[in-house]
């Protein structure tokens, strides 16, 4: 078929060819943009299928795997368990503390203004807590050591245990922030019976996971 200006206006894909996927920027947002957001037409307002990137290499998905966490501990749901050292170097389960409501929270880093608000904040309702029959763990990728001064520091009552590698981080799905590049904040109530009775999820406003969890301990 012959081109013609007159042709191009009434067949506007001819201008248009897809574009490629483009390989800058964060693989972790490209992924997510290509799962959850489907393109759509400049014209008649057509939905059109994903287009598949490339495979991208092997680093880079590791990368991206590790950055977008689907959530896989939800309300209703039994945690899977897990053994981590405290501050003290021991280690600790989950299901020690079985037939009692447990708080576990989990949080980005020893010594950071947040975390250190979050912490203190735990502190001064600790005894709120405690007359719940709750018992209150943070979770961080700090070592032992970290944990043992930072709760020395500021006399933490409650336990912290040492998630190197992030790994039961990442078995709970607890999300990241700002596309993965920051540990998520995220507060779990689990009743006696280990389900979980309320999740909670604020990276930004620290102190509120108290008030929240103490509502729900005291409602339980």
């Amino acid at each position: 078929m012959a081109f013609s200006p007159a042709t191009a206006c009434c067949n506007p894909s001819l201008l248009l060819a897809p574009r490629a996927s483009s390989s800058r920027g964060s693989p972790a947002r490209a992924q997510a943009q290509l799962l959850c957001t489907p393109s759509t037409s400049a014209f008649h307002g057509r939905v059109r299928a994903p287009v598949a990137a490339a495979p991208a290499p092997r680093w880079r998905r590791a990368a991206a795997s590790t950055a977008i966490v689907c959530g896989k501990v939800s309300k209703g749901s039994v945690p899977p368990n897990f053994t981590l050292k405290d501050q003290n170097g021991k280690p600790v389960s989950l299901n020690k503390f079985k037939g009692k409501p447990v708080v576990v929270y989990f949080y980005p880093a020893d010594e950071t203004p947040g975390c250190t608000k979050q912490a203190c904040a735990f502190r001064d309702s600790y005894e709120k807590f405690k007359k719940a029959g709750a018992e209150v763990i943070g979770i961080s990728g700090d070592d032992a050591a970290s944990h043992k001064a930072f709760a020395q520091k500021y006399r933490l009552p409650f336990t912290l245990l040492a998630d190197e590698g992030n790994r039961v981080r990442k078995e709970w799905g607890v999300p990241g922030d700002l596309f993965g590049t920051l540990p998520g904040r995220q507060t779990y109530v689990l009743d006696k019976n280990g389900v979980v009775q309320y999740i909670y999820n604020n990276q930004f406003q620290p102190e509120k996971h108290i008030g929240e969890t103490l509502k729900i301990l005291q409602s339980l």
